[in-house]
């Protein structure tokens, strides 16, 4: 299988009142095309600036990040603006949405601000409802961002996600704002969407989350302390046994 991502020896340092703070140290890992893939770690282990810095949202100190090939430090703010807009969509704990937007508008502004695909308003405006449609939430479409449950929203944010038929979807703790319902909701969406092909790289502190993974990968204090492989999960039934897999791994390491 192609490799999507391909990190080496990755770096992250703040100043903070003088002072260095390594948050990654020499970070090293694959992600596979098609992979879905979960970051673990205790709070202040560097998870989410290792997603931040692997996605381009933040600046690496040093190292190389390749995404499908190409190596994104080496970019220009610009270059790097344009490849997250066309090629990475992004999915968070806080859903940050546009307020005097409906939720349809909200979904299908990163296409009309990319349109790498060439298409009219109206054609954007088709694909957006479409996708609200294939995800259960096409009657909220006209809706403003308040009347809608938060597992409607944080739906509409793996819509907005999906618009420009981005290669990986980065998604920091994804479900942690949701009770266990909606969270259980949402996370079968990701399932599905990683079952046609999407790669997804996500933050989670949920073992639940993790074990649907295919890997899983455990940083402590800027490093990648382990890496657990589960492979895809074929069948509801095997979850008890995947998660049961993952949480006896964490302890051994620590958790």
């Amino acid at each position: 299988m192609e490799t999507m991502i391909k990190v080496s020896d990755l770096c992250k340092t703040y100043i903070v009142e003088k002072r260095q703070n390594n948050v990654l140290r020499n970070v090293n890992f694959e992600v596979k095309k098609g992979d879905m893939i979960a970051i673990m770690g205790p709070s202040g282990s560097g998870k989410s600036t290792l997603l931040y810095s692997v996605s381009g949202m933040d600046d690496a100190t040093s190292g190389e990040i390749l995404f499908d090939g190409k190596d994104i430090t080496k970019l220009s703010s610009k270059e790097l603006a344009k490849l997250r807009l066309d090629d990475m969509g992004f999915i968070f704990q806080q859903m940050y949405m546009l307020k005097n937007l409906t939720i349809l508008d909200n979904i299908v502004l990163p296409a009309m601000q990319s349109n790498k695909r060439k298409e009219t308003k109206e054609e954007i405006t088709k694909r957006g409802q479409d996708i609200m449609r294939k995800l259960g939430i096409i009657e909220i479409a006209d809706n403003d961002i308040h009347e809608v449950s938060g597992g409607q929203l944080q739906r509409a944010c793996i819509c907005r996600s999906l618009i420009n038929h981005p290669k990986v979807i980065f998604a920091d703790e994804p479900t942690g704002a949701l009770n266990r319902s909606s969270s259980e909701e949402v996370l079968d969406e990701l399932l599905k969407i990683n079952n046609e092909g999407t790669t997804i790289m996500m933050v989670t502190h949920d073992s639940k989350v993790a074990a649907k993974c295919q890997k899983v990968l455990y940083i402590v204090d800027g490093n990648i302390k382990g890496e657990f492989e589960l492979g895809k999960m074929t069948s509801p039934d095997q979850i008890r046994d995947r998660e049961r897999a993952v949480n006896n791994w964490l302890l051994e390491l620590g958790w």
